[in-house]
């Protein structure tokens, strides 16, 4: 028997290559990978095509939905750290942000070419009745990869909920936010106010929270979208135009 033990996310060619070595000795071998909590996972070795590992760190915080937080914003490597800014249904960040920038309409607000339930909003009455941001959209998704999605405006309604979280205010490197503390595992991620980017200026940096979220509010214009308010009152869910930079931050399921 083989036992391969992986300490880190990033050690792919060395897993690659003891899994070819086992693979071609004998195919009815197991591995086991060995986890830090002193776990241990087994499959017959002829049960595997390969061995993939994912750069970017989750928290699972023991939500009822079993919805993983990543630890960091799309574009940040550490959790206090803004990332990128992303207008709603862009995947890449820029230097400009405002309707005549915007990849989903022709550079007016009553002019949409995606993601639209009123025809009063579309280009030449154009509706699609999308009310989710599809992958090739989603700015995790297409930066993180098909595991990874912005939070629909339930997970991040769970996120905060008294019933599952607890929250302290922080300062972590000059950036204040909220620590989420799982009331179940224990388990935290850390939230900063990030603010907003318009045009081309930020606003409300470390004084507001902005994180879109991938639904559309049907409720009310196609234009607007929930997204996450936190700021040191408070947070709720809430809506906003979608042309302005939010930050994201994945989730994903177990």
């Amino acid at each position: 028997m083989y036992f391969l033990s992986f300490t880190s996310m990033k050690k792919t060619f060395f897993a690659s290559l003891l899994l070819m070595a086992a693979v071609q000795t004998v195919k009815a071998q197991m591995v086991v990978l060995h986890k830090t909590d002193g776990q241990t996972i087994e499959c017959s070795v002829s049960q595997l095509d390969s061995i993939s590992f994912d750069e970017h760190e989750w928290v699972d915080l023991g939500l009822p939905s079993g919805t993983l937080w990543a630890k960091c914003n799309v574009g940040a490597k550490v959790p206090e750290s803004s990332g990128d800014y992303f207008a709603w249904g862009e995947t890449k960040p820029k230097s400009n942000y405002s309707w005549s920038t915007y990849a989903h309409c022709n550079g007016k607000a009553d002019q949409l070419t995606k993601y639209c339930t009123n025809s009063s909003y579309g280009a030449g009455g154009f509706t699609d009745n999308l009310t989710e941001l599809l992958p090739e959209d989603d700015a995790a998704t297409a930066n993180w990869g098909e595991s990874w999605q912005t939070p629909d405006s339930a997970q991040l309604a769970e996120l905060f909920d008294t019933e599952n979280t607890r929250t302290n205010w922080e300062n972590r490197n000059g950036r204040w936010g909220w620590l989420v503390t799982s009331s179940r595992n224990g388990n935290s991620i850390f939230m900063p106010l990030c603010g907003s980017k318009i045009y081309g200026d930020f606003y409300e940096v470390n004084s507001e929270g902005c994180y879109w979220s991938r639904t559309l509010a049907t409720n009310y214009s196609p234009l607007i979208i929930f997204y996450q308010n936190i700021n040191r009152d408070g947070f709720n869910t809430t809506e906003s135009y979608r042309y302005i930079g939010y930050s994201v931050r994945p989730v994903r399921k177990k």
